[in-house]
């Protein structure tokens, strides 16, 4: 009997070596490799860092370096060759207002990205409908006391032009209406990390975001035309401000590109790291 269970310790043993060597083996046979560069959305960034982390994990001959300085600039550094991928908050392979398509470009779709109203946490307004928006972006509203907040002046934040949360933001919450530039209480910031600290920082101010940056207590999101902006509004319906995030690539993606780009579209990834970090699964809606 001694003999029995000392061969059965052994051969669960050696089972257990021989699998983790067929794991390591395999995982040293990995011949994914390559550098890929990623420029653009600022909106898409917390999502692009994310799933460089857990790719390179897997695929730890692959490179990856990220940025994020606005939507444009990220089929443009495709264009240039400059980044094997340009992040975008808009289909750059089409005409946009404001925006002509990049030609020969493809836009893969990576997430569904939401986007509210923010105020600074001072600012005693909990809902803005698309006329009072209008109003305040074009320069016509100018006090809160107009919108049923206090008697101070609406400082306006907004992001510069190219920003890709800008075009989603004015087509859907303004409804198309203009962002009119002023010389006072008016301020343009480069990045959703600006436009969080600007209006986190700035008494009496208005600005927009993606959800995922909305977080702390010197900002707060705002309802738009009654509705909450949640991730359960937009899947059903209700909440109307979102875009699809796409990843544009100069023609079909091959190699290194296109497994990354597959592992952010795979359902391991959409329903785990991308639902945490507020995207929805592209597959969530209809």
């Amino acid at each position: 009997m001694k003999i029995f269970k000392k061969l059965s310790l052994m051969t669960i043993a050696s089972a257990v070596l021989l699998s983790t060597a067929v794991a390591g083996s395999a995982l040293a046979k990995d011949d994914l490799k390559g550098k890929i560069t990623v420029n653009g959305s600022t909106a898409l960034l917390p999502l692009t860092l994310q799933a460089s982390k857990e790719f390179q994990k897997l695929h730890p001959k692959v490179k990856i370096a990220a940025s994020g300085k606005g939507s444009v600039t990220g089929p443009q550094a495709v264009k240039k060759g400059i980044a094997e991928i340009g992040a975008c908050d808009w289909d750059a392979s089409t005409d946009v207002p404001g925006f002509k398509k990049f030609d020969g470009q493809v836009a893969n779709k990576v997430a569904v990205i939401p986007f509210a109203t923010i105020v600074n946490k001072n600012v005693k307004v909990d809902s803005l409908t698309t006329e009072q928006l209008k109003g305040i972006y074009s320069g016509k509203i100018k006090n809160w006391k107009e919108v049923g907040g206090d008697d101070e002046d609406i400082v306006v934040i907004t992001r510069s032009f190219g920003s890709g949360t800008r075009v989603n933001y004015q087509a859907k919450a303004l409804g198309g209406g203009d962002i009119v530039k002023k010389e006072k209480n008016y301020k343009e910031v480069g990045s959703s990390g600006d436009m969080k600290t600007a209006v986190g920082t700035t008494p009496n101010s208005i600005g927009y975001i993606d959800l995922t940056y909305i977080s702390g207590g010197d900002i707060k999101a705002v309802k738009h035309d009654g509705v909450e902006a949640s991730v359960s509004n937009v899947i059903n319906g209700k909440y109307k401000i979102w875009s699809y995030g796409y990843f544009m690539t100069k023609g079909e993606p091959t190699g290194a590109t296109k497994a990354f780009i597959e592992y952010i579209q795979s359902k391991k990834f959409q329903e785990g790291s991308l639902e945490k970090l507020k995207f929805i699964p592209i597959s969530a809606m209809k």
